[in-house]
């Protein structure tokens, strides 16, 4: 079999296959696997649950995703055809050689853009809760002695509320300007600026 017509096998067969799934992506794509307990559990309790594949930051993109797959088949059969159709590049060794490494350039290329734009994207627009120790908050419900309130505090630009308790159990009125010292779980523990 001749090497330029497999090359443009490969080239086809990618190229459709990227055709194919951009078109079809919105029909079959984007379903989350879903469990339903309801059997086991007579409460009817339902669950879901999502998974990936990938040990890496982005789960479900892998170094060996279908794009990534898909992107190096299609780059070797391009760069083998026009390798094979170049004189001094069109004996089989080299013109195979070179494919094989421009597909793996352009495969490895797509999958450092992929990444770059879904850690971007992915990025959560909640700060992490390590940075509010010491920082002020407003009381929007007032704490009784020993109690628990809410405050409203502002970070990254969004203001977010949380339930909290005064750090010595003491009654701390609505409005004021409090510091939150600690947070435990999902509880704010606040001290009074005065």
């Amino acid at each position: 079999m001749d090497l330029f017509l497999i090359y443009l096998v490969c080239f086809g067969t990618g190229l459709c296959f990227t055709l194919i799934s951009a078109f079809t992506a919105h029909v079959f794509g984007g379903h989350e696997a879903h469990v339903d307990l309801g059997h086991a559990d007579p409460a009817g309790a339902h669950g879901h649950a999502e998974g990936g594949l990938g040990t890496s930051d982005m789960p479900g993109f892998a170094a060996l995703s279908p794009t990534t797959i898909a992107a190096f088949i299609t780059a070797f059969g391009g760069f083998g055809m026009i390798f094979a159709k170049i004189e001094i590049l069109s004996p089989p060794w080299i013109s195979l050689s070179l494919a094989t490494l421009s597909g793996f350039v352009i495969a490895a290329a797509i999958l450092f853009l992929f990444r770059a734009i879904f850690r971007r994207t992915q990025c959560s627009s909640e700060g992490r809760v390590a940075a509010l120790v010491n920082g002020p908050a407003t009381l929007i419900t007032p704490i009784p002695e020993n109690g628990v309130g809410e405050i409203a505090y502002v970070q990254a630009g969004t203001r977010y509320t949380a339930p909290a308790r005064s750090e010595g159990g003491t009654a701390i009125s609505n409005g004021q300007t409090v510091r939150i010292s600690r947070i435990v779980g999902t509880q704010f523990y606040v001290r009074s600026v005065d």
